[in-house]
């Protein structure tokens, strides 16, 4: 059983013994793949835990650029946060419906945005509702908190950087999507893109970091599964995964084994499986 830590993971035992906190703000941050036919937002409206926002990753982005939420620019962050009540002195919990999945990025989100106090919920919804915890169906009562940003650009990598980090060597990247998708064997999910995975990265699928439960590994565990990956951790890591979703479990698993140089590729394989001139390479 992972140690709560409020800056990375907590437990949902953490999470019911301090839901009253006045500065306490939860998140549901569930995000879905088309193909999971799932409505995350109808799921929060009729069942959430007591006081959660719903945090629209799709809507809470760069909705300039072509490529799928991409992180939002710091002043969008800003408003969308003080309109959900959340600002500089909470306490921010986020969970999702999958168990682990789309927590890890906003988790990201708000740890690029310099806002440290933040933990996902280990487990997630599933993991709240099997225990019987309280959920509610209300929307919260908001009020208005001022938030400051300080943008922590280290942790954020675009395209040139990511083809450079490729060439040489100076980073570890680790990809976390399926076996599969990584070999190029296994179709992708959105269209137009190519197979198989940016020369040099390592496959560690987020799966992997998981429990059957949903909760994330204990840190030996951790370690094995990034050592069995061929993963090198004496350097900095970018994580890279479809759309620059579950790269952030990767991101949130370091953090957990004490690995703090992390950042991700927010275009990811959707970005870099659509253009021609970029290397792609295929097999393990």
């Amino acid at each position: 059983m992972p140690h709560s830590n409020p800056k990375t993971l907590v437990s949902t035992e953490w999470l019911g013994k301090h839901l009253s906190d006045p500065d306490l703000r939860i998140v549901d941050a569930s995000w879905y793949l088309p193909a999971m036919e799932r409505d995350p937002k109808a799921e929060y409206d009729a069942s959430h835990i007591p006081g959660a926002r719903f945090f629209d990753i799709d809507e809470i982005a760069d909705l300039r650029s072509d490529l799928p939420h991409m992180a939002p620019p710091v002043e969008k962050f800003m408003s969308r946060m003080r309109a959900m009540g959340i600002g500089d002195g909470h306490q921010v919990v986020v969970y999702d419906g999958a168990g682990l999945m789309s927590a890890a990025r906003v988790w990201w989100l708000f740890r690029l945005m310099g806002k440290m106090d933040v933990a996902v919920l280990d487990g997630g919804f599933p993991k709240w509702q099997a225990e019987g915890r309280p959920v509610e169906d209300l929307p919260p009562v908001v009020r208005d908190r001022h938030m400051t940003v300080h943008r922590q650009a280290h942790m954020v990598k675009d395209v040139t950087q990511v083809a450079a980090a490729a060439k040489l060597g100076n980073y570890q990247i680790l990809d976390a999507r399926s076996a599969g998708r990584f070999a190029g064997t296994e179709p992708e999910p959105r269209e137009g893109l190519r197979g198989g995975h940016i020369p040099n990265s390592k496959n560690v699928p987020f799966t992997e970091l998981l429990t059957e439960d949903g909760t994330m590994k204990d840190e030996a565990t951790l370690r094995s599964v990034f050592d069995a990956a061929g993963a090198d951790l004496s350097k900095p890591v970018i994580a890279t995964c479809g759309s620059g979703v579950t790269a952030a479990v990767i991101c949130l698993a370091l953090e957990q084994i004490g690995h703090d140089r992390h950042a991700i590729y927010d275009g990811s394989w959707s970005e870099w499986g659509m253009y021609n001139d970029l290397r792609v390479a295929t097999g393990e």
